[in-house]
C-alpha cells in the first residue's frame, strides 16, 4: 500500500483529520524561512495527542545535527527528513549513530536530472546505506528546499526514480494534489508520495476535502501498477 505523508502541519484540527482520512505519517516542518514553520514546543503539544502508531516527521534544512536530535527528542519525531545541500557522509552517519529514528533524505529532482552521474554527486557512506528509510525526489532548489508547490518532469525523472528503488525506498514529493498524484505513482511506482501545498486552503492550512481526495486517489492508483 502506498505510503502517503500529509507535511506542513501546523495544528491539532488538521492533523487528527489527516489521520482519521488515512495518512500514514504527518510532518511538522521545523525550518525557519517555511511559511509552515511550527515551534517544536507547539509540535510537541499536537503530537501529543496523536495516535501512537502514527509516523511522525520532522522536516530540517541544513540543520546542526545536535539540533535535530534535541527537537526531535523534544517533540517525540519517529523520523527525521533532512534536505539541503550540506550533506555529507559524515553529517548522515552521525545522525544514524546518534538516534534510532529513521532517516529521510529529500534530494532535488531538477538539479539530479542536470547532472550527469548517479545521484548528482550526493555523498552516500555505504556503511548507511541500509540505514536510511527512504529517498524523497522533490523539486527543490537552493533558495527554496522544499514547499515549491511546483511538480519536476516525471517522465523525465524515470531513470533516476529506477535508479534510487533498486537501493531505497523512493518518495515522490513537490507540486503534488488530487488530480496528479495517480499519474505521479504511474509514472515513477513511488513506495511513497508526500503532500503539503496540494491540499492546503492557505499555507499551513489543509483543506479536509483535498486531503480525502488526495490520500483516496493515492490509494486507487495503487491497482493501476
Amino acid at each position: 500500500m502506498t505510503w502517503v505523508k500529509i507535511c506542513g502541519i501546523t495544528n491539532i484540527e488538521d492533523a487528527l483529520a489527516a489521520v482519521e482520512m488515512g495518512a500514514d505519517a504527518l510532518g511538522f516542518v521545523f525550518h525557519q524561512n517555511s511559511p509552515r514553520r511550527v515551534d517544536p514546543e507547539h509540535a510537541g503539544r499536537i503530537v501529543a495527542q496523536l495516535p501512537p502508531n502514527l509516523e511522525i516527521v520532522g522536516v530540517f534544512v541544513d540543520p546542526a545535527v545536535q539540533q535535530i536530535n534535541e527537537i526531535a527528542q523534544e517533540v517525540g519525531l519517529s523520523a527525521i527528513q533532512l534536505h539541503g545541500y550540506e550533506f555529507s557522509g559524515e553529517k548522515l552517519q552521525n545522525l544514524l549513530n546518534s538516534h534510532k529514528r529513521k532517516l529521510f533524505v529529500a534530494l532535488s529532482a531538477p538539479n539530479l536530472l542536470q547532472s550527469e552521474s548517479g545521484l548528482g554527486g550526493f555523498d552516500l557512506p555505504s556503511s548507511s546505506r541500509n540505514q536510511i528509510s527512504a529517498i524523497f525526489l522533490d523539486s527543490g532548489n537552493l533558495d527554496q528546499p522544499g514547499g515549491t508547490g511546483r511538480a519536476f518532469d516525471w517522465n523525465r525523472a524515470t531513470s533516476m526514480a529506477s535508479l534510487i528503488r533498486k537501493d531505497f525506498n523512493l518518495v515522490v514529493a513537490g507540486g503534488l494534489n488530487p488530480e496528479n498524484v495517480a499519474e505521479a505513482i504511474r509514472i515513477l511506482k513511488p513506495w511513497g508520495v508526500d503532500v503539503s501545498s496540494g491540499v492546503e486552503s492557505k499555507p499551513g492550512k489543509k483543506d479536509g476535502a483535498k486531503v480525502r481526495a488526495f490520500i483516496e486517489r493515492a490509494r486507487q492508483a495503487e491497482a493501476t501498477i
